[in-house]
């Protein structure tokens, strides 16, 4: 299909089998020899980058604003950004997978799209909380776009999005139950930390909120379409469910894939108990396609959820978009008189971020940028397999379009049994542990990725780009050492 950068689907079955494989396995981890000169990187080429983040300890807690942040041994301090590539504080150049989360998609610093939010700012400043024209002109690209989104309203972030579409479901369905997937991440709202990162573990992470918070929330795991529809038949009983809120591509950005036909199916449960389709699009609008996932698979939810790309990886980058009658009961200003779903946001929709969502996706579409990231990620994904096959590893590697996943250790589908919550503790410690390991492995060889398992493409990652990030990646898999079983 024309735009997108899925060229062929995976055969979802075949990596769950591999998965399984893997996690049935002991840890493949880099031999310590090898582990300690990565390691030793750190201390001789990133001596400006520990010391900055040791005094950053003392004024911003655990010493970075942002989760993506956190590398192992220590975070390092970017300098610049441009293309394909990373620069940090010590001169050290990395390929960027990271992708500030997946947030770029025609690569950093993209010079067409800068100089055009650089004209925006010269003139108007970036925000100056009246209308922008770039509001209206953003909400018709993404109509044209996503027919489903016949209205636009812009927030300021993801997780904003999330908590008023659910807001915004509870207000127009007069129900309270909300399912989402198990192991998705929708945000760090208080209803939504529940089941983050790995199925089945309920409010484990939600420290410090109160449990009446999520009490309406309700998990269910990946790609089993029966247990959504028994879950949704036994809400029917105690009122009805809201919405069923889910990523596309699976949770925490695909790294649980789901079989191509899930989300129709989820779709056709969601008419059958009158409950409304949020299809969360932060990570996949503008990186599928820019007809989003939903283009891909064919599938029209109710409400849609921006993020990221939205806002060219600019700040201010979120919104909600979905049917008109649905959409209206967000209507702020006069029209926020009526009976509506209470959202809002000083710097929502400012003129930088508009005009950056507004211009990004001009050049997406102008430079069919999702294809050729795509591309890229196929031969990625592909060499990263032959690889492994060679040094004889059971690590799994596999993509949806512009996204990419490599499955060293499976911290995520650590198999939840209360019946045994220490040894699954220190198992999910170990293997996090692990994680960590690689991607400071990765980092030493030039490679920036999300947490060791997760790589986004973009429209910079040429051949040359990739072939070279191959060569670091086979380094990196010589070096691990096979337990004996």
């Amino acid at each position: 299909m024309s735009g997108f950068s899925i060229f062929e689907y995976h055969d979802t079955a075949k990596i769950y089998e591999r998965l399984n494989h893997l996690m049935s396995l002991p840890i493949h981890c880099i031999n310590r020899d090898a582990m300690n000169v990565y390691l030793q990187y750190f201390e001789e080429k990133c001596k400006k980058s520990k010391e900055i983040i040791t005094e950053a300890k003392n004024f911003i807690p655990g010493g970075v604003q942002h989760n993506l942040a956190f590398n192992h041994p220590f975070p390092i301090v970017i300098d610049r950004a441009d293309g394909p590539y990373l620069w940090d504080i010590d001169g050290n150049r990395y390929i960027d997978f990271l992708q500030s989360g997946g947030a770029i998609i025609l690569g950093n610093n993209y010079a067409p799209v800068r100089d055009r939010i650089l004209e925006v700012i010269k003139e108007r400043g970036p925000v100056t909380g009246l209308f922008s024209e770039y509001e209206l002109k953003l909400a018709k690209e993404i109509n044209k776009h996503i027919p489903s989104c016949e209205m636009f309203r812009m927030l300021g972030s993801g997780t904003e999005a999330v908590m008023g579409a659910i807001r915004l479901a509870r207000v127009v369905t007069k129900k309270k139950k909300i399912i989402k997937m198990g192991g998705a991440y929708h945000g760090w709202s208080g209803q939504m930390v529940y089941g983050l990162h790995i199925p089945r573990t309920g409010g484990f992470e939600a420290h410090g909120i109160p449990k009446n918070v999520r009490k309406h929330t309700q998990e269910i795991y990946p790609n089993k379409i029966e247990a959504l529809r028994k879950n949704l038949s036994r809400n029917r009983l105690k009122g009805g469910t809201a919405a069923v809120i889910i990523e596309p591509m699976g949770p925490e950005s695909g790294t649980r894939p789901l079989d191509k036909d899930y989300n129709q199916q989820v779709r056709e449960l969601c008419d059958k108990y009158n409950a409304l389709m949020i299809m969360d699009e932060v990570v996949t609008f503008g990186r599928i396609g820019l007809a989003g996932a939903q283009g891909y698979f064919g599938v029209k939810p109710d409400l849609t959820i921006f993020g990221k790309i939205v806002a060219g990886g600019y700040p201010g980058a979120g919104g909600i978009g979905g049917r008109r009658d649905l959409i209206q009961n967000l209507a702020s200003g006069v029209e926020g008189v009526k009976k509506r779903a209470y959202v809002g946001g000083t710097l929502a929709a400012s003129p930088l971020s508009s005009a950056a969502g507004y211009y990004t996706i001009l050049e997406i579409e102008r430079t069919n940028a999702c294809e050729i990231a795509g591309k890229a990620a196929d031969r990625l994904t592909k060499g990263l397999v032959e690889r492994i096959e060679d040094a004889k590893l059971p690590y799994v590697a596999y993509n949806q379009g512009a996204i990419c996943h490599l499955e060293t250790v499976g911290a995520m589908f650590v198999d939840i049994s209360y019946l045994r919550i220490k040894a699954v503790l220190r198992e999910i410690n170990e293997r996090k542990h692990a994680m960590e390991e690689m991607g400071a492995a990765y980092m030493a060889e030039g490679i920036v990725t999300l947490a060791g398992s997760r790589m986004y493409t973009s429209m910079a990652d040429d051949n040359d780009v990739i072939d070279d990030a191959l060569t670091r990646f086979e380094r990196v898999f010589k070096n691990v050492e096979h337990p004996s079983t």
